[in-house]
C-alpha cells in the first residue's frame, strides 16, 4: 500500500476568497478542524492546533509552521515535526483552491509520511490516522462554509 499522500476533494458552493479564509484563518478552522488553532496567516509563521479528547479532558498540542499563503489560491503548512523547535521532517498540508461552477473545489493533499523515518508499523498506523481524520474533517469543512455563506 502507497503511504506517502493523501488526497481529498470536495466542491464547495462559495467563493474561492471566502473558502481561503476558512482554511487558513484560526478562527474559521477551528469551527471544522482543531478545537483550537493559534497561528497568523504569513508565510514562516509558527503556530500550534489543539485537539481536547471529549472523554477525558486531556490537549494534544501539534506545532505547526506555515509555509505558503497565496490568497484565493493556496494555503499550506508543516506540520507533525520530528523536532519540537519545528526542525527535522514534517507532514506537509496543501489546500489548493479552484474556481468551479460558481463554487470551488478544495483539494486537500497531506505528504511526508515516509520521509519522517517511522517504522512501517507506525507508518502504517499513523498514514490510516491521517487518512481517517481527512475523512471526518474534509466534510466538516464543506458542512461549516455552507452555513458560513447561508448566513446573511
Amino acid at each position: 500500500m502507497e503511504q506517502g499522500t493523501i488526497e481529498r476533494d470536495i466542491h464547495v458552493n462559495a467563493s474561492p476568497e471566502v473558502v481561503f479564509e476558512v482554511v487558513s484563518q484560526p478562527e474559521h478552522m477551528r469551527e471544522w478542524w482543531p478545537d483550537d488553532a493559534r497561528f497568523e496567516s504569513v508565510s514562516g509563521a509558527p503556530g500550534e492546533l489543539v485537539w481536547r479528547d471529549a472523554d477525558t479532558g486531556e490537549t494534544k498540542t501539534v506545532a505547526l509552521a506555515v509555509v505558503e499563503v497565496d490568497p484565493p489560491k493556496r494555503f499550506s503548512f508543516r506540520w507533525c515535526f520530528t523536532e519540537p523547535d519545528r526542525s527535522g521532517q514534517a507532514l506537509f498540508v496543501t489546500f489548493d483552491l479552484v474556481p468551479s461552477g460558481g463554487g470551488t473545489l478544495i483539494r486537500m493533499t497531506e505528504t511526508g509520511f515516509r520521509e519522517l523515518g517511522w517504522e512501517v508499523a507506525v507508518l502504517e498506523e499513523q498514514y490510516r490516522d491521517h487518512e481517517n481524520g481527512w475523512d471526518h474533517y474534509m466534510p466538516r469543512l464543506g458542512e461549516y462554509v455552507a452555513r458560513l455563506v447561508a448566513t446573511p
